[in-house]
């Protein structure tokens, strides 16, 4: 588990690796990669967490985990226990899942409530935090005591914001507003920002733990440049030469000139979305939104992946699927929906070798971090730059 941001000197632990960050903010013709430190020191995952992920925006769920009112679903978040719930009014929240009164863990399973009530005092919140029974707080009999004002006891909430299906959170709540964070993204993708996106609660979601990093799962999906390497047969569909990179201030990836709807066994298509651009008819796009949020959009479906950091080498990857038309989610669609998902489970799943391999590599002290290709790895060279100029702009702070 984190040391609490307020006693942990992240500027401390990343001193000592200043020039080769700096290296990392380079001109890609001339930059290196992060350094090993930062796959493998557990002091420098601490650092990072501090401050890419705790002090900004982060991915934390996807919506779907809770899909109906009074839904809450139990997470963890680098070592923080929190629950995510919508409550009556349809409204997606994030808390700490700690009782206010001896901080006892409040909620241990998925459920569907509309109280959450502590087992050890029996001090009950509603969805929306508020304390509302405390049962013999005064004494025998007695609910309620002079000296305590429950109004100011509610559960701590996490600051949360919603987009793309995706829950991001910010744990220090003191980041950018939410808007002017993902601002690029949602211009980029405004087509998709209201169209409805619908799961199934059996069918379109699965994760994988792998033995690596997050941030290499991170600068794989990024780029094309595996695609004939790595997956043979997703390039046969869609092509090394019809890629393109993308590259900009909090967010990289790649996009597809040719893409179409996947054939299925029995030869339908899902229903595309409405009110899409041209672009969409024959194009998809993926992006890594910074940090640890990646995203997959087509005409007829959508995917994201939100990664949970679980150490310095380990990763697991909790994947969800979208449709844009409830009658995707129909029982006459659940073999095509099961098809898509074993695509795409596969497509992941030839990423881990290389990943983890990677991870591997990162032991040998003959690796400085690697070099880029100009051409092919622009992406991932955005995205080391990122996390460089985060750890370096927290050092001088510090």
């Amino acid at each position: 588990m984190l040391k609490n941001p307020l006693d942990f000197d992240a500027s401390a632990v990343l001193r000592p690796y200043a020039p080769l960050l700096e290296k990392a903010t380079q001109p890609i013709q001339t930059a290196n990669g992060l350094p090993n430190a930062c796959y493998r020191d557990p002091g420098v995952f601490a650092a990072e967490s501090d401050v890419v992920l705790q002090r900004g925006w982060a991915g934390l769920a996807h919506v779907a985990d809770v899909p109906n009112c009074y839904d809450v679903k139990v997470c963890d978040f680098l070592g923080m226990p929190l629950i995510l719930v919508r409550d009556g009014d349809d409204r997606i929240r994030v808390f700490h899942n700690v009782c206010r009164h001896r901080g006892m863990i409040l909620v241990d399973n998925d459920t569907n409530t509309r109280v959450l009530r502590c087992r050890y005092h029996s001090w009950t919140y509603g969805l929306d935090g508020a304390l509302r029974q405390t049962p013999h707080l005064g004494g025998h009999g007695q609910s309620t005591h002079k000296d305590f004002d429950p109004s100011c006891a509610g559960l701590k909430e996490v600051r949360s914001a919603v987009i793309f299906g995706t829950v991001f959170i910010n744990l220090s709540g003191n980041a950018a507003p939410f808007e002017d964070y993902i601002a690029t993204v949602s211009d980029r993708w405004s087509d998709f920002i209201h169209v409805p996106m619908h799961a199934t609660t059996t069918d379109c979601a699965f994760f994988l733990d792998v033995a690596c990093n997050w941030k290499l799962a991170v600068e794989n999906y990024c780029e094309a440049y595996h695609l004939p390497f790595v997956h043979p047969e997703l390039n046969r569909n869609s092509r090394l030469e019809d890629h393109y990179n993308i590259e900009s201030t909090s967010y990289a990836g790649q996009g597809s000139r040719d893409y179409n709807n996947p054939a299925t066994s029995d030869e339908r298509i899902f229903p595309n979305a409405k009110g899409l651009s041209s672009f969409w008819q024959t194009g998809s796009e993926y992006l890594a939104v910074f940090p640890n949020v990646l995203l997959g959009a087509h005409k007829d479906h959508f995917f994201s992946i939100v990664l949970e950091p679980l150490d310095a080498g380990r990763t697991r990857e909790h994947i969800q699927l979208y449709y844009f038309d409830a009658m995707a989610c129909q029982p006459e669609y659940q073999t095509m929906r099961a098809e898509l998902k074993r695509f795409w489970r596969t497509v992941f799943e030839e990423d881990i070798f290389a990943i983890e391999s990677m991870q591997e590599g990162r032991r040998s002290p003959a690796y400085d971090g690697g070099i880029f290709s100009p051409a092919m790895d622009g992406p991932t060279a955005t995205f080391h730059r990122w996390i460089a100029n985060k750890l370096i702009s927290a050092n001088r702070i510090a």
